[in-house]
């Protein structure tokens, strides 16, 4: 590969980083913006043209206060995990299917599983490290929902990649030309969708932060810049999974403006939610996982691969 290729690569990769990191503090002021007019109030609107400049000032005093250091946490590796967590949620996004200056994987879906999969690792050295009981609770609460809807997440896409018979996500553009996946598949599309909150710990799947003593969960000894890298892996992740749903079931990646239309319906809904619906059960967000969405996916998928092997007759 030539060193201008590979200037390529870099530049754009840094470009796509900036430009989540730009979407992700936006995601944020909208979040606090709806979350504000669902309780009837304002949200903030008092810094910049209507509150615009609010999720930078957050960042800056964020990234400028004063880290705690914890006299018996393992030093080294709850400093490092935010980071990571952070990194991951990065990585992640280079999996888009860009027709111009990027990386093409052919491997798309096994690279995000891969991703979300390292994730884990994350949640556990972040709530094991700080060596608070409070965090280590929040830390597997939050571990045992996570695993538990990753396999959930695999099972109900198997089944799209079963339609199209590929792991590249450029492909999902191609077979849904004529018709949206959404129509051949609104359960599981809705069971993707609610999955893709718990995967997240987003409301009404928010236990990690819903403990009974009301501290944060896992992040709970984090301040400063280690909160901030958090927060952020956090609402990256939020963006990344209302793309793959779109990607994955409302026509596949497309550069025009009704993606990012889509996109943001997603992304608005999941900020309903959370000014709406209160919190699950955690048992029955278990049962709701093993005794609902396990069955109704493995259902679809044996559903699938015979209409595939009936077409392929």
């Amino acid at each position: 590969m030539m060193i201008i290729d590979l200037m390529n690569l870099v530049i754009g990769g840094l470009i796509l980083v900036i430009g989540v990191l730009i979407g992700v503090a936006f995601l944020i002021l909208l979040e606090r913006k709806v979350l504000g007019y669902i309780q009837i109030r304002k949200g903030p609107n008092k810094l910049g043209f209507m509150g615009l400049l609010q999720p930078f000032s957050d960042a800056i005093k964020l990234f400028s206060k004063e880290q705690i250091y914890l006299n018996y946490s393992n030093y080294m590796v709850y400093y490092i995990s935010p980071i990571m967590s952070f990194m991951m949620s990065l990585i992640i996004w280079m999996v888009i299917p860009y027709y111009f200056n990027m990386f093409m994987y052919n491997l798309g879906i096994l690279f995000i599983l891969s991703c979300l999969s390292v994730g884990v690792y994350m949640l556990l050295i972040s709530g094991w490290s700080s060596n608070s009981n409070y965090s280590l609770l929040g830390g597997l609460r939050a571990i045992a929902q996570t695993i538990s809807y990753e396999v959930s997440l695999a099972l109900i896409m198997m089944s799209s990649i079963i339609m199209i018979m590929d792991l590249n996500l450029i492909k999902y553009m191609i077979y849904q030309n004529l018709i949206w996946f959404i129509v051949l598949m609104i359960p599981l599309s809705m069971c993707f969708l609610s999955s893709m909150m718990a995967e997240t710990n987003r409301t009404p799947f928010d236990f990690a932060e819903g403990e009974s003593e009301l501290v944060s969960g896992f992040n709970v000894e984090y301040s400063s810049g280690g909160f901030a890298l958090i927060f952020l892996a956090e609402y990256s992740s939020i963006m990344f999974m209302s793309m793959l749903f779109v990607v994955v079931y409302l026509g596949g990646y497309e550069l025009s403006l009704m993606f990012y239309v889509k996109l943001m319906f997603i992304i608005f809904f999941f900020i309903w939610v959370r000014g709406t619906l209160p919190r699950y059960r955690y048992d029955k967000l278990m049962y709701l996982c093993w005794k609902s969405y396990l069955p109704i996916s493995l259902n679809y998928l044996i559903f699938f691969l015979g209409m595939k092997l009936l077409i392929m007759l």
